[in-house]
């Protein structure tokens, strides 16, 4: 098992042209929102979202499953509970062709999902948000709140 470190996260996401994001949701307080809504102000990412329990998310269409995809993504974002992410690598590797990249949210861990991914030829990115990762790396870590810039030492 490989743990990804900064410079390949960065080349992953640099080659990365199509992501979808599986757990989409349309509740603006929900971290897939933000990280759809991010993804599509800031970067040229085309992104399919994919939830069997709605059919758009302002506008864009919601696919029930990977396979009722128009194309094979580069990248599967996975907000999912962490008992579901086997199920969620089964749906990745029955495609017709692999994605590139499984990305598991912050705090999803699952290091079986992670070997077998491996094993089948994917890189496997877990517990790192894929939002603050490409902000990281794009200089756009002060959009939410991070990294401001503003480095001062005096009391207020």
């Amino acid at each position: 098992m490989t743990e990804l470190d900064a410079v390949e996260r960065q080349r992953i996401l640099r080659h990365t042209k199509t992501v979808a994001i599986i757990g989409a949701s349309a509740n603006p307080s929900r971290a897939s929102y933000f990280v759809y809504t991010y993804l599509k102000s800031t970067s040229d990412y085309e992104i399919y979202l994919v939830n069997p329990s709605i059919s758009e998310i302002d506008g864009a269409p919601v696919y029930p499953n990977l396979a009722a995809l128009p194309v094979i993504p580069d990248l599967v974002d996975v907000f999912r509970k962490r008992d579901d992410l086997p199920s969620v690598l089964a749906e990745v590797l029955a495609l017709p062709q692999h994605p590139k990249t499984l990305w598991l949210q912050l705090g999803l861990r699952h290091d079986d999902v992670v070997r077998d991914g491996e094993a089948a030829g994917l890189e496997v990115v877990q517990d790192r948000c894929l939002k603050i990762e490409h902000a990281r790396f794009n200089g756009g870590l002060h959009l939410a709140g991070f990294n401001t810039g503003v480095i001062d030492s005096r009391r207020r």
